[in-house]
């Protein structure tokens, strides 16, 4: 890798503050040259699993709900009406740990909890422009019948934000999983059997809404989730992402730079990609692959190290 790479890195990298999910957004200014004017912002996550990586995404959220004028929360994997955080969000009514604890697994989490009671908290700011959840009709829910491939999973995914947009002209902050989001044709990096190609649900977007489609990527070099996770593989762009040092920054892909950076940002790669399973002694195997970074992201959020996000503990436990 040449030198100019990890240098145009440090040259372009914007610090991003550590503190809380409530603590102040200036540091994300940055972000809104990224986002212009997006009709859909998409958070993926290299790993559903991290306290780091969902303070981040939160954050990133309320900058671009407070900050920009969005007001829909597209949030993958599950139903937010089925448990009934759309109306808690909305009118108070209910309590949300509960709630969360009938969830799908990934959002389970403190962290997930500390989002809905921001989102209830600015709708009591603000009655009359609230913010909402996007509607699931076509994303399956609970477990998905053999019967339904890849492709139609990725379709249903984006087939529900494309409509939920056209039907309330909101601007939607997507926030899923790394795997989904990426404009990636195809996608591999199956672990337990040959990589299957497919379109992502980004591919759709992409291909929706064009420029209006801006995915941001979070990815992270090491750390301990419910399981250590080593230094990634030498050849993985996460890998050379850590070389601007500790902490977690921004990341601009489209930023100018020098044809030697430009050949690394296309030329296609590997980065992590982590599911609820994961396997320490076959690490490089948990990856995405079948693109380049610019091909999959406009920009990434990279943090060097990681920890597990907290379980959603039960109301007699907090």
């Amino acid at each position: 890798m040449p030198e100019s790479v990890t240098r145009w890195i440090g040259q372009h990298a914007h610090r991003l503050s550590s503190a809380g999910p409530e603590g102040p957004l200036t540091d994300l200014r940055p972000l809104a040259d990224v986002v212009c004017d997006a009709e859909v912002v998409a958070l993926g996550a290299a790993t559903r699993q991290s306290r780091e990586l969902s303070v981040l995404a939160h954050r990133m959220l309320r900058f671009l709900v407070e900050e920009l004028g969005f007001r829909t929360l597209a949030l993958e994997g599950d139903d937010a009406s089925r448990v009934g955080l759309d109306t808690y969000i909305g009118t108070g009514a209910g309590d949300p740990r509960p709630m969360l604890a009938g969830a799908r697994s990934f959002w389970r989490t403190e962290e997930m909890l500390d989002v809905v009671h921001w989102m209830r908290s600015f709708n009591r700011r603000h009655p009359d422009d609230p913010v909402r959840f996007a509607e699931t009709v076509r994303a399956p829910r609970g477990r998905v019948p053999p019967s339904v491939t890849l492709a139609e999973i990725e379709w249903s995914l984006a087939e529900d934000t494309i409509r939920w947009q056209e039907r309330t002209a909101d601007r939607i902050v997507y926030w899923g999983g790394l795997g989904h989001t990426a404009d990636s044709r195809p996608r591999t990096g199956s672990p337990s059997s040959p990589p299957v190609p497919h379109r992502t649900a980004g591919s759709h977007l992409r291909e929706h809404f064009g420029a209006g489609y801006v995915s941001i990527g979070l990815t992270f070099h090491h750390g301990t989730l419910p399981y250590a996770v080593p230094a990634p593989p030498a050849d993985f762009a996460d890998t050379v992402l850590g070389t601007a040092g500790p902490g977690s920054y921004l990341l601009d892909l489209r930023a100018e730079a020098p044809a030697t950076v430009r050949t690394w940002l296309d030329t296609p790669t590997r980065t992590r990609l982590i599911g609820p399973f994961y396997d320490a002694a076959d690490d490089s195997a948990f990856h995405l692959a079948g693109g380049s970074l610019t091909d999959w992201f406009d920009a990434v959020v990279h943090t060097q190290e990681v920890t597990a996000a907290r379980s959603l503990s039960r109301p007699n436990d907090s």
